[in-house]
């Protein structure tokens, strides 16, 4: 696969990756054009040495595996993971607000946003709707994605805050409300805001509520709709920039860049012996502990399906698993030529320097000197760019899900991923080159 078409895969996952229920249907598309059959783990599998597999948890996190045509007994698992949530705002239960004869939503933040890049901007909504059904137990589960444009987050103008260049600190509550759309009835609305969830047929000459919107996109009764999960998401397009064209400007780069990688690995890589596995969660943005998230017990019941599926018997299955290896793939702070003051010392990745192999002794991030010189002899070997990412002292930086997935599955585990310059930014910066080398690592990882 050339350079061009792997940036241009990485480029329909960002356009198409808006919420971590999108991202997952985008994962599903892919995996099932290259052969990849779908699984329930509600289910027995009747798994075939050469197969090819995914199956969804719970609509926002997927895992996908490949069997070997030489499939020994003893045969281990090579492992990566990604997530496919990002930090940005949710919509809240009953939205609606009125405000001086503004319509606002009235919404939440979901992870670690710097918050002021999502001032300004086109944005839109993208996630799931549960809509009644016959079946209480099972919900009609309804994806939905707009794509043009539907609110923004105005500042406020420079006269009326002269201090802004200064820096603003926005409130949570007060300072993020997008705004849907005006009162069309003049006169409404008195400077304060309040609750405006309407019955249907109140819709009228102020416009329809939120909820009505909704229907209406999903062609549903408005009292149909039970609840949702629905995020702002942000329209700019993805943008290769410089004068070499060697930057890609887009938003979601953290962590979309890891599970495209992860994609083009575990379909491209040709090993013929043991399992490769790929793992994209939900929820790492606040914390992973859930149900979708690296915390949970999921993947260590995957592998034991697996292994079962196979004949292991427990004690075969507990030493395949300690024989493995894990990839924990998430983005890595680059070096900002602006502020070199707050990198590393010694340490201070580039964009399109190379993919980052990430060490921390506190094991935010889970490496450790024999686990690193593995993926070292591996991009040696594959000639490979890669550089050594590490925080300054006095400034902690993240955390990624691989010390928690490695607390639950404790087999080695290397923390990796491309730089970024605006991490968490609405729109982040990435080099494009360092995509090809991850995407390498990855497909390299999964056929040795």
């Amino acid at each position: 696969m050339t350079a061009h078409t792997e940036i241009e895969k990485l480029r329909t996952m960002l356009k198409a990756g808006t919420s971590a229920a999108l991202t997952v249907e985008e994962a599903a598309r892919q995996l099932r054009e290259a052969g990849f059959e779908e699984l329930s783990f509600q289910y027995t599998w009747g798994l075939t040495q050469g197969g090819k597999y995914f199956m969804k948890h719970h609509g926002t996190t997927l895992f996908a595996f490949t069997v070997g045509e030489k499939l020994d007994y003893r045969d281990s698992f090579r492992m990566a993971a990604a997530h496919t949530d990002y930090p940005c705002l949710r919509i809240k239960p009953n939205p609606d607000i009125e405000a001086a004869g503004y319509r606002q939503l009235n919404v939440e933040v979901y992870g670690g946003p710097i918050l002021n890049t999502w001032l300004d901007r086109p944005l839109s909504v993208s996630g799931r709707v549960a809509v009644r059904s016959e079946d209480v137990l099972r919900p009609d589960m309804r994806l939905l994605e707009i794509k043009r444009p539907l609110m923004v987050i105005p500042n406020l103008a420079i006269h009326l805050n002269k201090e802004v260049n200064k820096g603003v600190e926005l409130n949570r509550q007060t300072d993020l409300l997008p705004i849907i759309g005006t009162l069309s009835a003049l006169g409404r609305g008195s400077g304060k805001a309040e609750s405006c969830a309407k019955k249907p047929e109140e819709a009228g000459a102020e416009g329809m509520g939120f909820l009505d919107f909704l229907a209406q996109e999903l062609s549903v009764a408005r009292e149909d709709i039970l609840d949702y999960e629905l995020w702002i998401t942000c329209l700019e397009e993805p943008k290769l920039v410089g004068i070499e064209q060697d930057l890609l400007l887009s938003p979601r780069l953290d962590n979309l860049t890891s599970v495209q990688a992860l994609l083009s690995g575990i379909i491209n890589g040709t090993r013929r012996e043991g399992f490769n596995l790929i793992a994209l969660f939900d929820h790492e943005e606040v914390g992973s502990r859930s149900k979708q998230g690296a915390a949970s017990l999921m993947l260590l019941h995957l592998l034991e399906k697996i292994c079962e599926s196979f004949g292991r018997t427990p004690m075969q299955t507990k030493e395949i698993i300690y024989d493995s290896l894990f990839l924990s793939v998430d983005v890595a702070q680059g070096t900002h030529p602006n502020y070199l003051g707050k990198m590393d010392v010694t340490n201070r990745p580039v964009l399109n320097g190379g993919l980052c192999l990430k060490e921390a002794c506190s094991q935010s991030y889970a490496t450790d000197c024999e686990a690193v010189a593995i993926v070292e002899q591996l991009c040696r070997a594959k000639e490979i760019p890669y550089q050594k990412f590490v925080n300054r002292s006095d400034v902690p930086g993240g955390g990624t899900l691989g010390a928690i997935a490695s607390s639950v599955i404790p087999v080695p585990t290397i923390d990796i991923g491309v730089p970024l310059l605006a991490m968490h930014s609405a729109v982040e910066t990435m080099g494009v080159k360092d995509q090809i080398a991850i995407t390498d690592l990855l497909t390299a990882f999964f056929s040795i």
